[in-house]
């Protein structure tokens, strides 16, 4: 397996081998943020990309919407295409060193992008950057998919085990409104953070 780093995920870019981009939010998603209400939430998404979550909530008054990545070049193109988005919400750096703490944080396709043996890593990482009550929601592909390159696969059972020692499960099924290319192929998960793991 390729070493994921900083030079992969650009070259990746670069290259416009961006599989997992749909182009626009998807439906899962969008649909959560317009149950949000409370617009001064602080906001994470790690492994942004190319943002569309992000430039959603930022367009419907979302202020504190922080997004994260190993690569600076999606990043770049985001703030090229979003001007007004604060340059300090943009942060170029690997997610796993991150020591601020945030009410929500968003997956998608960022975990599926990780090599598969930091999964535990990434459970107690949310746990440790969500405030208390704070909630990690997103989609999780319920596929194989590859072994050898991301995006990596798995399914609800194994993903279970991660998340069960930091989150209640108040949502982790199959996702009715998936885009067709991915419909029955992704979870949505909506996960508390336990008060102590």
């Amino acid at each position: 397996m390729e070493t994921l780093n900083e030079n992969y995920w650009t070259q990746r870019y670069q290259l416009g081998n961006t599989g997992w981009d749909t182009g626009s939010i998807t439906p899962p998603l969008k649909i959560y943020f317009d149950q949000l209400y409370d617009k001064n939430i602080k906001i994470l998404i790690p492994g942004s990309g190319n943002s569309y979550e992000a430039a959603y909530l930022f367009e419907q008054g979302f202020s504190q919407v922080h997004i994260v990545d190993i690569s600076k070049h999606p990043l770049e193109k985001f703030q090229q295409q979003y001007p007004d988005f604060p340059p300090e919400q943009m942060l170029h750096q690997n997610f796993f060193t991150l020591d601020s703490t945030f009410d929500l944080i968003i997956e998608q396709t960022f975990f599926c992008a990780l090599n598969p043996d930091l999964r535990p890593d990434y459970a107690k990482k949310m746990y440790e950057l969500l405030k208390p009550s704070g909630r990690l929601v997103g989609l999780l592909f319920d596929a194989p998919l590859y072994q050898d390159h991301p995006p990596f696969g798995g399914n609800l059972q194994e993903y279970r085990q991660y998340f069960k020692p930091y989150f209640y499960f108040h949502t982790f099924e199959s996702a009715y409104n998936s885009i067709s290319p991915r419909l029955g192929n992704e979870l949505f998960i909506n996960l508390k953070r336990k008060e102590q793991a």
